[in-house]
């Protein structure tokens, strides 16, 4: 069971100008983000504009990026959808192409119940083998749900491949307590990437990034220090990083990511899908002057 460290890309999601899956620039992502020395793969999630997509293309871009990543870096799907139903569905299908692993945000959008959030991880855990890993993923600004300690817990102890949490609420104390799950032997992994060295000092095993899309090396550098013993330098480089955080405005705005990976050579180009936009020219002149010393 390979679980997520380091630094974890939440990957975009390019387009053609018809509108289709652009399967060439997203082949290039994945050898842009390995060759960088990014640890894992995360496609699909909300930087990945995931409740944008129809299950088909889901499906389409998990295995684009399963099939190039080829074993070199641990890759998980998300899954989470609007629905159960698909959820499940897409957690099988990422199983069945060689995924090592899945995540599920929270239902979204109608308020859930602890008890419906416990039985939408429970049948998304019994859709797959009991062996394969799942990640829960509250991100509750966005979803509108939250995963409290306390219901983390009961569902990982009832749901024994129910391995650890994403959280990208920016909450240190909660990021603690989450830490203390099964007796500190659960795998957390922080969403907000300017807590990237606190949450590692702390004891979470790494940051599902969105930033570390188009500007990776910052990110991959912390973790390496970080890993070597040097905190002053992980510390000089999470600082670099926090100056890249907020040219990219931490994510708020995925066309961001597009348009720096656009530049950099990866992505063909950097279009959305409606209703989200892309950059005008002028913001995309003025974000290429503010980041091109750090790319």
């Amino acid at each position: 069971m390979k679980l997520m460290y380091g630094v974890i890309n939440a990957m975009t999601t390019p387009f053609k100008e018809d509108g289709t899956i652009d399967v060439q620039s997203l082949e290039r992502q994945v050898d842009f983000q390995i060759e960088k020395g990014v640890n894992c793969l995360y496609p699909l999630g909300t930087t990945g504009e995931m409740y944008l997509l129809s299950e088909e293309e889901r499906k389409l871009v998990a295995e684009t990026v399963v099939k190039r990543a080829a074993h070199r870096v641990v890759v998980y799907i998300h899954v989470g959808a609007m629905t159960t139903k698909e959820a499940c569905e897409l957690a099988k299908h990422a199983e069945k192409i060689g995924a090592d692993g899945v995540g599920a945000v929270t239902p979204s959008f109608f308020g859930a119940s602890d008890r419906a959030i416990a039985q939408y991880y429970h049948d998304i855990s019994a859709s797959v083998s009991k062996d394969f890993p799942i990640y829960m993923y509250s991100i509750p600004q966005c979803s509108g749900n939250d995963i409290k300690p306390e219901l983390a817990q009961q569902i990982a102890s009832e749901c024994k491949n129910v391995v650890g949490i994403k959280y990208s609420y920016p909450d240190m104390v909660r990021i603690l307590n989450y830490i203390a799950i099964n007796d500190f032997n659960f795998s957390v992994l922080v969403g907000p990437d300017k807590l990237f060295l606190a949450g590692l000092v702390s004891g979470a095993q790494g940051c599902v990034s969105g930033c570390a899309g188009p500007c990776p090396e910052p990110f991959v550098g912390v973790y390496k220090a970080y890993k070597d013993g040097d905190l002053v330098k992980a510390r000089d480089l999470q600082r670099k990083a926090i100056k890249v955080i907020d040219i990219l405005k931490c994510g708020s705005d995925m066309a961001i990511f597009k348009e720096v990976l656009r530049r950099r050579g990866v992505v063909a180009n950097s279009l959305m899908r409606r209703p989200l936009c892309e950059l005008t020219s002028e913001q995309a002149q003025k974000l290429y002057e503010d980041i091109k010393e750090f790319i």
